[in-house]
Order: C-alpha cells, then sequence, then structure tokens
C-alpha cells in the first residue's frame, strides 16, 4: 500500500483552493474564463508538486466543481447550457485531471530516483570500506560484487524512472505555448533536473565499467581535430557564452586511440573546466607532441585547485571543499577522464597556469607508429 499522506495536507489544500479561488472571484469583472482557467491550473500544479497524488486530485475536483459554480453560465449552478461552455468544461477538466496526476507521478518518481542515487553513493563507500578492511584477494571478489550491484541498480532501479519522468514532462511541455504562464516554468524546472539526474546515471556506468575492467577499446587512426572537435560539440551547452581557442599544429601525428572514449574523457574535462571558468569564461584547448605521446590541454581562467587537492580531483565521489553540489556536479568527471586515459596507456595530472591565472589538466595519448 502507498503512503498516508498527514490530514493536514489535505486540510491545507482545501484552504489553499478556496482562497484562490475567493481571489478569483474578487477579479471576476477584469478577467475572462481562459486566464481563471490557467490560474487554477497554476493552483493544480503547484499542490501536486508540494503535496503529492491525493491532495492534486483532490484540488483538481474542488477547483473543477468551483470553476463551473462561480464562472461558468448561469453562475451559482452546476447547469451548463451553451454548447462552447460544455467544451471549455470539458477541456478544463481534463486538463486539471492530466496536470494534477502528471505533476504529482514526476515527483514522486524524482524522489525515488533522487533516494536510489544516495543508495548508489553508500554502495561506493561500501566499496572503499571493503578495500580497507580486508585481504586483497577479499577486497578484489567484493569489489566485483559490489560493482554488479551498481550497474544493476543503476541500469533499472534510476534509468526506468528517469524514462518514465522525462517522457511525462516532455509531454506536458509540447501542450504549453511558449512563455504562456508560470505553470512552464516548473515543469522546465523538472525537465533540467531530470537531465542532470540522467547525466549522473551515465556517468555511474561508465565508471562502473571502467573499474570492472569492462571498458572495450578499439584503437585506430585518429586525427587529435576529430577528437577535440567532437568533445566540444558534445560539451556546447555547458560552453555557451565561453571564450574556447583550440590550438593543434598542422604537423601533429595521428592518434592510435579509440575515438569515443577518448572524446568522453576530452568532454569530461572540459566541462569541468566551463563548470569552473572565471568571470571571463576562458578556456583554452590545445595539443602538442611529446616524443612518442600526443599531450592534450584544457586550460580554463578560474581559480587554481589547491596543490595539495591536485591529484584527490581524479577520485571518484571527491569534490573540492566548498563548492556548489548542486551547481558543480556529482564528482565523477574527472575520474572517469582518469581511467579511460589510463586504460589507453597514458598520464593525467592538474595544475596551476603560470601565476596562478587558472587551472589546466594535461592528458597524454599514444600515437600512430608507421610501420
Amino acid at each position: 500500500m502507498g503512503k498516508l499522506l498527514p490530514s493536514w495536507k489535505y486540510a491545507l489544500t482545501v484552504v489553499i483552493c478556496a482562497g484562490s479561488m475567493a481571489l478569483l472571484i474578487g477579479l471576476r469583472p477584469h478577467v475572462d474564463l481562459t486566464t481563471v482557467a490557467s490560474l487554477l491550473l497554476v493552483v493544480v500544479i503547484i499542490i501536486a508538486t508540494w503535496a503529492g497524488r491525493g491532495p492534486a486530485l483532490l484540488a483538481s475536483l474542488l477547483v473543477l466543481v468551483s470553476f463551473n459554480f462561480f464562472f461558468i453560465p448561469p453562475v451559482h449552478t452546476l447547469r451548463i447550457h451553451e454548447s462552447q461552455d460544455w467544451i471549455a468544461f470539458a477541456a478544463f477538466l481534463f486538463a486539471a485531471i492530466t496536470v494534477g496526476w502528471l505533476s504529482s507521478a514526476a515527483r514522486e518518481r524524482a524522489e525515488e530516483a533522487e533516494r536510489h542515487r544516495a543508495k548508489a553513493e553508500q554502495l561506493y563507500k561500501a566499496l572503499q570500506e571493503a578495500f580497507e578492511q580486508a585481504s586483497q584477494a577479499e577486497t578484489l571478489r567484493r569489489s566485483e560484487k559490489l560493482k554488479t550491484a551498481l550497474l544493476d541498480a543503476v541500469t533499472h532501479d534510476l534509468k526506468t524512472p528517469l524514462t518514465s519522468i522525462k517522457a511525462s514532462v516532455t509531454s506536458l511541455l509540447s501542450t504549453q505555448a511558449e512563455g504562456a504562464s508560470s505553470e512552464r516554468e516548473y515543469l522546465q524546472v523538472i525537465n533540467e533536473e531530470t537531465d542532470r539526474l540522467d547525466h549522473f546515471v551515465e556517468e555511474m556506468m561508465a565508471l562502473a565499467q571502467i573499474e570492472g575492467g569492462h571498458l572495450l577499446l578499439h584503437p585506430r587512426p585518429t586525427s587529435a581535430e576529430e577528437v577535440i572537435s567532437n568533445a566540444v560539440a558534445r560539451a556546447d551547452k555547458r560552453l555557451q557564452g565561453a571564450q574556447v581557442q583550440i590550438t593543434v599544429p598542422d604537423t601533429l601525428p595521428m592518434l592510435e586511440v579509440d575515438a569515443a572514449t577518448i572524446s568522453q574523457a576530452l568532454y569530461e574535462i572540459v566541462e569541468n573546466a566551463a563548470k569552473y571558468c572565471g568571470p571571463a569564461r576562458r578556456i583554452a584547448i590545445s595539443a602538442v607532441q611529446r616524443d612518442a605521446t600526443v599531450e592534450i590541454a584544457v586550460e580554463n581562467d578560474g581559480m587554481p585547485v589547491p596543490e595539495e587537492l591536485r591529484t584527490r580531483v581524479f577520485e571518484k565521489l571527491f569534490r573540492v571543499p566548498g563548492t556548489s553540489k548542486k551547481d558543480k556536479g556529482f564528482g565523477l568527471g574527472l575520474a572517469i577522464a582518469r581511467g579511460i586515459v589510463e586504460a589507453h596507456g597514458g598520464r593525467i595530472t592538474m595544475e596551476a597556469t603560470p601565476e596562478n591565472r587558472g587551472t589546466v589538466v594535461r592528458f597524454t595519448v599514444p600515437v600512430r607508429i608507421e610501420r
């Protein structure tokens, strides 16, 4: 059985609906039926987002009856005479119930996804404790078991509800006119947070593959320009408003890498650089040859990471103290980048730029050897 909501939420729902209706009755000479219906739908969405499915359905019923009684002619009766009023009433009935149901369902699924995300973090912490407390053989056994369990949890317990939330919100957004009312803003927030959680799921799956030894590489001759352009295109949303400078010499040899995974590693680094940019929003990406390798560097103009933390930033779930978890991610991107680079036999480092005017992350990849 579902969890029962406290009765005060239902009582407060009645009060909110009554207050909203009283306000709209006072404004009746100045508003038309369309405006009243839109405002009442906003009330239903707010209640659904705050209180859940039960109060949302109660609110839908209350505003539906009130809308008919106070606004649809003949007023102060529940009768409807005109055909156009029947159409307005039917449209409002469908919209109120649908919006209330989907908004509350999206809220419940988002909460469920957040609970599973916390569970995934606990699994990683348990994995760390296992390494500290058990022998090497026992640790490896537990590690593989936990990684398998984590991958299963991520692919089902998080990905499935996120897909449902995304589909519901996309459907609602498609029915709303651009900038029509504040209800679109609530839906947009749900949409953006769903994308954020979906990105977290993808990062967790990638990290589980890397640490479980399941990352399959298919090296082929690839140009540095291809790797960089793919990563920058994927990070386009994060790079909006930034000044991106790319420097790749014409004489640079071909890389011998798995293009997709190296592009993903560079994307994680570029996205991290964009998050921590300074006010000027300047990012420089360069590639140079270093003997039998090519070094790719990503530099930003943000505050440098303290020297004692520059190796720890590549650990999973590590976040530099003082950063906002909501705005700055989950602490997985650079761990994924390190795993991919090291799987190619390369090395990744972080350092401050000259005069401490920014941060640069460098990594090496092998070049193609002509035979």
